[in-house]
């Protein structure tokens, strides 16, 4: 009884690891390399771990084993040693068999929330997206062979290779489809070296109706691995077959590639994922929060969308955090709680802030240009954001009016005082005005 207590903690302790290293390493790594990954036990201070074979053991003390034993030691700090063992069940003579068999089925390798209904489009990623789409919807090959989707990390490349696999799987379901991470296709290739089974796995590879590679970066540098990756490709396009590829440039720019599989990458369409906008962030986030059947105020999502630009991933991170605060603790989703929840994230952004900043944050916020705030323009569309940004200009910097003046086209001091002295007034007559000012602020500031 004692055991299976012991059993059963070792067993709940590993599955909140692994929740762990899936927000960490991603979908795709995880399931390559850390999914399979199974317990065996714990004898003093070492928790032993079993890998389905000696490659992946090595790969994984060579790239997670040190994350994998922080994460541990945070959840148990009894533990200090992490000793990983190939499984004793597995013959050499039975794992070379399976090299075929080790290729999941393709859904088992998507996440069921990246779908095409969940993907919010916007002017950075809508030829991508309507791409996807068309390849996707199409029941032969598409008119352009490869798609190439490349773009910077979290800014929704495997969200829509998943869409299109999913799009595939529920609506040509005769389509045999491969998806998988370059890694994974490396891994799968050294397999079948090692096994002198090359022959099966060219024939799984190329007798498919859609490949799909995310990721193809981590085989610059890997010749042989390019060398099968080449011929596989020639000989899908020779076959009319799809090819779907993901990477975080475009062909031209992947080092390390060789020049003849950077041509034939480039051969189809290739779409770009930009940076997003205020405005795609602020979708994002509003349907983000629907998902969550959570009512968050539109203050705080603004706040996100202009503090959290890096990445989508990090921003929805950012939201789930925010939200899981106010449902634990019972306190209603306000800008300071926001603030207090996301300190560490906000942290990375903290700097002294500057005019120039202030004018293209106040510009951006209230959707004019940056050069209004030096134009003599004096309409009220373009004044008061005017006015505002030489009010934070006041409060946030140490310049002195004259040098604010000079920085609003020359103004005269005397504009600046007036400016700051009016706002000040209308934040004590209008309350939209006085949540603008701490909502800009809060934005600069941190």
């Amino acid at each position: 009884m004692a055991y299976s207590a012991a059993k059963t903690d070792l067993d709940d302790l590993w599955k909140r690891t692994q929740m762990r290293l899936l927000d960490e390493y991603g979908e795709g790594t995880y399931a390559s390399w850390l999914k399979p990954l199974a317990i065996i036990d714990q004898q003093e201070d070492c928790l032993r771990l079993a890998a389905p074979n000696a490659f992946m053991r090595e790969w994984i003390n060579n790239n997670y084993a040190a994350k994998i034993k922080t994460i541990l030691q945070s959840e148990n700090n009894d533990i200090q040693r992490l000793e990983i063992s190939v499984n004793s069940n597995d013959s050499d003579m039975a794992r070379s068999s399976e090299v075929l068999l080790d290729m999941p089925e393709v859904s088992s390798n998507l996440d069921p929330r990246f779908t095409f209904d969940n993907f919010v489009v916007g002017k950075p990623n809508e030829l991508a997206h309507a791409a996807a789409r068309k390849v996707a919807e199409s029941e032969t090959v598409a008119t352009f062979n490869p798609l190439f989707l490349y773009g910077g990390v979290g800014l929704g490349k495997t969200h829509l290779m998943h869409a299109i696999a999913w799009h595939i799987k529920n609506n040509h379901p005769n389509r045999k489809v491969i998806y998988l991470s370059a890694e994974k296709f490396m891994y799968q290739f050294i397999r079948a070296l090692r096994f002198k089974d090359t022959v099966a796995f060219k024939e799984q590879f190329r007798s498919v109706d859609v490949l799909m590679i995310d990721d193809v970066q981590f085989i610059s540098g890997k010749d042989s691995t390019q060398e099968e990756f080449f011929h596989t490709f020639n000989a899908l396009v020779d076959q009319n077959r799809q090819i779907i590829v993901s990477a975080d440039k475009s062909p031209s720019d992947l080092e390390g590639m060789e020049d003849r599989l950077k041509s034939r990458l480039g051969w189809g369409l290739v779409a770009d994922i930009h940076p997003t906008t205020y405005e795609l962030r602020l979708g994002i986030l509003q349907a983000k929060a629907e998902q969550m059947e959570t009512v968050v105020s539109p203050k705080v999502l603004e706040f996100l969308a202009h503090k959290i630009s890096s990445n989508i991933r990090e921003l929805e991170g950012a939201l789930t955090r925010v939200v899981a605060h106010s449902t634990l603790v019972g306190r209603e989703i306000t800008l300071d709680t926001t603030q207090e929840v996301l300190r560490d994230l906000l942290r990375a952004n903290d700097r002294r802030v500057s005019i120039d900043e202030i004018q293209k944050k106040v510009a951006e916020y209230f959707s004019v240009r940056v050069s209004d705030m030096h134009s003599p323009r004096r309409a009220r569309t373009v004044a008061r954001p005017r006015q505002v940004a030489m009010y934070l200009s006041k409060q946030l910097t140490p310049r002195s009016l004259p040098e604010i003046g000079r920085k609003f086209g020359g103004r005269d001091h005397t504009t600046v005082l007036h400016a700051v002295k009016k706002i000040e007034e209308l934040m004590v007559e209008e309350k939209s005005m006085c949540e603008d000012i701490e909502l800009l602020r809060r934005m600069l500031e941190n």
